[in-house]
């Protein structure tokens, strides 16, 4: 028989980096699971990412028994490093602070793949776009589907 769930917690932890400390700690603590099993087990599938923020939903049971799912990193980290800045603009629709190319752009759309919510990955490259302008960056070069 399945485990009854009593809760979802979502965190973004730096790769092989977790921690007891806050926001680790506290959120966990709240909701009575193991910390430190956490971090362990988080640091241990993490070890070849070390250093990128990775969002993960942990999965909280009645019997406070956890399972945790590690996301793929945020586009807009994704496209900082691409674009080697390190922030987004505060101004996006006037001051573009740095631009990516459209191979970029595919590349980030073929790994963020699995957690969009798209089917192809010219419109997977449409959203990492989007996200692109928002943060103040230009694309360059001609779209492929154009």
């Amino acid at each position: 028989m399945a485990k009854e769930i009593q809760t979802f917690v979502k965190l973004q932890v730096k790769g092989g980096q977790a921690n007891p400390a806050p926001p680790i700690g506290p959120a966990l603590g709240s909701k009575g699971i193991n910390i430190m099993e956490f971090c362990k087990q988080f640091n241990a599938r993490t070890q070849d990412k070390m250093g990128k923020v990775l969002p993960v939903v942990i999965t909280v049971y009645k019997d406070k028994s956890f399972e945790f799912i590690i996301k793929t990193p945020p586009a807009a980290i994704l496209l900082l490093e691409a674009a080697k800045k390190q922030k987004g603009s505060a101004e996006s629709n006037r001051i573009k602070t740095g631009s990516v190319n459209w191979e970029q752009v595919k590349k980030i759309a073929e790994e963020k793949m699995p957690d969009l919510n798209c089917f192809t990955v010219e419109s997977a490259m449409k959203m990492i776009a989007g996200t692109a302008r928002s943060m103040g960056l230009n694309v360059t070069g001609q779209a492929p589907w154009n």
